[in-house]
């Protein structure tokens, strides 16, 4: 490995062996600026991290010897813990939304049904159509089938089948998935929607700080300078 690899190792957060957790004699030490400190004992290495105030973290115990970084390793876990909570904020939840339907649907209740499952293709999630069979009605699965190859036909503008049609007991069912334009779409949107969300956060934060010292208001209503009195009048 060479030093550039070692400067660039990937650092997890979980399970980090840190300061005197760390069990080689010998560890090759990366300083707190990205310099190469070559090969240290596990006890000056640690003298050096404790001189700048800074932790000594194992970042690939599988290196002979392993590689060490001196780090704060506090705010490196807090920083890490703030990207993973931008990135949670960012990503499209993908829901699996059911819509039911029966061999004998009137045509304005399918047309409704098409749109629900066009608006939840848009919305970035998958839509599960099942035809339900009730009766005799299982003998004619024929017409579930075609109900089925209809809504595909229908929604192929925005979505695509993830799992063709299948019988399940008395029901035939499929799973339609966003086309990749549209999934791409409801994550552009989703990521828009957070980078919002955090302005409008990082702005009531701002306008709940406290006013500077200097700038604070007297309370209390403000002081009534009177004119002096004027003296008695002299007797004539």
């Amino acid at each position: 490995m060479n030093p550039q690899q070692q400067e660039n190792f990937p650092i997890s957060v979980r399970d980090q062996r840190t300061n005197r957790r760390i069990r080689a004699r010998e560890v090759r030490v990366v300083g707190s600026a990205g310099e190469q400190l070559g090969v240290l004992t596990i006890e000056a290495a640690l003298e050096r991290a404790q001189a700048e105030g800074l932790d000594l973290v194992e970042v690939n115990p599988m290196a002979k010897p392993p590689v060490c970084k001196i780090m704060d390793y506090g705010k490196f876990k807090y920083e890490e813990k703030k990207k993973a909570s931008e990135a949670k904020k960012k990503q499209v939840v993908v829901h699996l939304k059911e819509v039911k339907l029966r061999p004998k649907t009137e045509e304005h209740d399918y047309e409704t049904k098409v749109r629900h499952i066009k608006r939840f293709l848009e919305e970035g999630n998958k839509s599960r159509v099942t035809i339900m069979f009730r009766g005799r009605e299982i003998t004619h699965k024929n017409l579930g089938q075609q109900i089925l190859e209809d809504v595909i036909q229908d929604c192929k503008d925005v979505g695509q089948v993830e799992m063709a049609p299948r019988m399940e007991g008395r029901q035939m069912f499929m799973i339609l998935a966003p086309s990749a334009k549209v999934a791409q779409r409801a994550r552009e949107l989703a990521r828009q929607q957070a980078e919002a969300s955090k302005k409008d956060h990082e702005k009531s934060e701002k306008s709940a700080a406290p006013a500077p010292a200097g700038h604070s208001k007297p309370e209390g209503n403000p002081a009534v300078t009177q004119a002096p009195a004027s003296p008695p009048a002299s007797g004539s």
